[in-house]
């Protein structure tokens, strides 16, 4: 299994942690059943932890053109028509995407063209599947314009459990499928801002892969 290298230090300060933990139980009460049970507790931990850094290879063959990939694994939660009031000051078609701390947590590039536009904005860490979340909570924001001139907004947002958004892309950047987006540590969601003719090839409660599930076609 790869890990990413967003989890690399998380990682080495979880297995230090463990390690120091264990011994110190181990001091405290030598080779008893707390020992051996606070062995295993700590190896399930640590296996999660593992699992929750995985990155797998991934590559969109299909066509590309004016198709929009899923930037994330998880969960559709959102379509909807909304008034997107903070970038484009009009109605948009929004597609949220849940990621649960079981979903692989890296998150790649919808579709390709130049970006215009990233911000990063300070919030709250509300649960990242209520509505307001979009609005209300850490956020960062990336607009891409597409080779026909179409602007969308992709839009990584913290969790309860989220404390960092990696963001990779910077503004005047040109990108492409298959190039990663970003990280968002422990439980999160990325949102879609489409324009209103968009054709959605996906519903609610939906399970998408991210840089493997085509969830619209831009016309």
């Amino acid at each position: 299994m790869t890990i990413h290298k967003e989890g690399h230090k998380t990682i080495a300060v979880t297995i230090t942690g463990l390690i120091l933990l264990n011994l110190i139980v181990y001091y405290l009460v030598g080779k008893s059943l707390l020992f051996y049970f606070f062995l295993f507790v700590s190896s399930i931990f640590f296996l999660i932890i593992i699992n929750f850094f995985r990155s797998p290879a991934r590559i969109f063959n299909v066509e590309k053109n004016n198709i929009v990939v899923a930037p994330a694994d998880g969960t559709v939660v959102v379509v909807e028509e909304v008034m997107e009031n903070e970038f484009f000051h009009e109605k948009r078609l929004q597609v949220s995407i849940f990621m649960s701390v079981f979903n692989v947590h890296i998150n790649w590039i919808p579709i390709g063209g130049e970006i215009l536009h990233v911000t990063h904005q300070r919030g709250r860490f509300m649960a990242a599947y209520l509505p307001k979340s979009s609005i209300e909570n850490e956020r960062s924001s990336i607009i891409i314009k597409t080779e026909s001139g179409c602007e969308i907004l992709v839009r990584q947002v913290a969790g309860a459990l989220a404390k960092r958004i990696v963001t990779y892309p910077r503004e005047k950047q040109i990108c492409h499928i298959n190039q990663q987006l970003g990280f968002i540590k422990f439980g999160s969601r990325v949102d879609l801002y489409l324009p209103l003719d968009t054709e959605m090839l996906v519903e609610p409660d939906a399970k998408v892969y991210g840089n493997r599930t085509p969830v619209a076609r831009l016309k």
